[in-house]
């Protein structure tokens, strides 16, 4: 593997994580189509490039949502008896959600992405978001959010923050809450969809050497520690930069990204 190639991980990494502590985003709309054109560039099998690059960011996404996780439990803002029914859910979305990713061809992939990419961005420039009222459902009713969260949330490679925060707030619970639960959620998501992608990649020729399923290991180790690493910094620099207007500019940059990916994919 050429150095360019090592280069460019550790340098995505070190983007997602000042990203992460900059605007409290995960990194897969970073992560899969800047991954979808190296491995277009490294001439990946076009049939693979999509599930290459979901499978490998959702398993980046474990050691985050763990420092995460980590953070937000000491600060006692996460609501474990919501995390308690969400995650049977999770955990079954999730995983079935790889199954059938796996089955959809790159080009499906890439524009399903590239659509609910762009609608995340327009939300993020109207700075829309759900006024609270009602109450959280019960059991039964948090399982199966946790269902759509976790399905949607491998199809696209996401910790689920995008869909857990707003269903929650919806819910009434209060923002610093519902941002701690959502990061508690975050880590099932993560590791059955990381799990899920080697499952359904497992065998399926045509991978580079290095993969594991459809997680390429030499990407996630060097994108996961300075993902971790530089998250720290962006979270410093968020107290001295303008958030709002850094928010609508990479609003504009996950859009371009989407766009990126599919050209990407259907010029390969």
């Amino acid at each position: 593997m050429d150095l360019i190639w090592w280069l460019a991980y550790v340098a995505l990494g070190g983007l997602v994580g000042i990203m992460a502590g900059l605007l409290g985003i995960g990194g897969g709309g970073i992560m899969v189509p800047i991954l979808t054109t190296l491995f277009v560039i490294q001439g990946v099998p076009h049939e693979h490039l999509a599930h290459l690059a979901l499978g490998t960011a959702m398993a980046a996404i474990i050691p985050a949502s763990t420092a995460s996780l980590l953070s937000h439990q000491r600060h006692r803002a996460v609501r474990w008896e919501i995390v308690r029914y969400l995650t049977p859910g999770i955990l079954v979305g999730t995983f079935l959600a790889t199954f059938i990713a796996a089955l959809v061809p790159t080009r499906g992939l890439a524009v399903f992405f590239a659509c609910f990419m762009i609608l995340m961005s327009l939300q993020m420039l109207a700075n829309l978001k759900p006024k609270p009222t009602r109450s959280l459902p019960g059991a039964l009713g948090l399982g199966g959010a946790g269902l759509g969260i976790g399905g949607v949330s491998a199809l696209v490679a996401i910790g689920g923050g995008s869909l857990t925060v707003p269903f929650l707030t919806w819910c009434n619970v209060k923002l610093p809450k519902a941002i701690g639960t959502s990061a508690a959620a975050g880590l099932p998501i993560a590791l059955a969809g990381a799990l899920g992608y080697v499952i359904n990649g497992w065998g399926v020729p045509g991978l580079p050497g290095a993969a594991l399923g459809f997680v390429y290991l030499p990407a996630l180790l060097l994108m996961a520690p300075f993902s971790i690493l530089m998250a720290p910094v962006g979270a410093k620099l968020a107290h001295r930069l303008p958030v709002a207007m850094l928010k609508r500019i990479f609003a504009f940059m996950l859009m371009g990204l989407a766009l990126q990916m599919v050209y990407a994919v259907f010029t390969a």
